[in-house]
């Protein structure tokens, strides 16, 4: 099975893809900032074997439209919410990175029924004040150079120098996937961004959590990945070595690996 869909939302259209064991328990999957569904394919190989593997563009990125103004994880949410009820998913796994796993904290806090268990890799939960300016300052710069004016410096923090030497194939698709990446898309997300407040509530939190981080991720640390972990119950934490934000394709065999273990496979 392997099918993608337009899913009509609010006058808006997502881009969705499933893929996988038409009858297992459904996974759904979220991309960060800057990337799509595609980036997640080591994962989707993986976990094919025994899930319906769900991946959606983030609004703004790949297939998917690009609504008007600033984005909230309101919205961000509730479009994840939109691709499970559009497949008559009732109950789903999640894994998310980046913006993705941030929206994972929100879908377990709001969503809690609809989420058996919720993997939040290479992200944040609350957003002071260096955080929220940082996006200030790459705003500008894609509003007067467009999405590549960025992406040099993206690719830094996005994986080890290492990996992107030996990856060129990987790179390129990466580089082809964020310069695509709308301007006012990357730009409502990253408003989003800057109202990043989950960090408070997740003593309330009642899905069961993995927190994955990337010992080399210099925009999610380690040590603040860790204080998530220990402010939230029922939730565990592996931290990846020689890994930079993007964990699942810098350190791919080690990301499933974890996976499997929380996933129970």
């Amino acid at each position: 099975m392997s099918e993608r869909t337009t899913i009509k939302r609010d006058g808006e259209t997502l881009s969705a893809h499933i893929s996988g064991k038409s009858d297992g328990p459904a996974i759904l999957f979220s991309n960060s900032l800057g990337a799509t569904l595609d980036m997640w394919g080591p994962q989707r190989d993986m976990l094919g074997q025994h899930y319906k593997v769900i991946g959606y563009d983030t609004r703004g990125h790949g297939q998917s439209s690009t609504p008007a103004g600033d984005y909230s994880f309101a919205d961000l949410t509730a479009d994840a919410i939109a691709v499970l009820d559009h497949y008559g998913v009732e109950n789903a796994d999640y894994i998310g990175l980046s913006l993705g796993g941030m929206t994972g904290l929100g879908l377990g806090l709001h969503y809690a029924d609809r989420f058996n268990k919720i993997v939040c890799s290479c992200a944040r939960a609350d957003a002071p004040p260096p955080f929220a300016n940082s996006w200030d300052d790459r705003i500008a710069a894609i509003s007067n150079g467009g999405m590549s004016a960025i992406w040099a410096g993206t690719l830094e923090r996005w994986v080890t120098p290492d990996f992107a030497t030996a990856n060129p194939t990987i790179i390129d698709a990466l580089e082809d996937d964020f310069v695509a990446t709308t301007v006012p898309g990357y730009t409502g997300c990253a408003r989003a961004l800057q109202t990043l407040d989950y960090k408070k509530h997740l003593g309330g939190m009642t899905v069961p959590i993995l927190y994955i981080s990337g010992a080399e991720d210099l925009g999610a640390a380690s040590a603040e990945m860790q204080s998530m972990h220990e402010a939230t119950p029922n939730s565990s934490y592996v931290d990846i070595p020689d890994c930079a934000h993007i964990a699942n394709l810098n350190q791919p065999d080690a990301f499933n690996r974890v996976l499997a273990d929380f996933l129970e496979m």
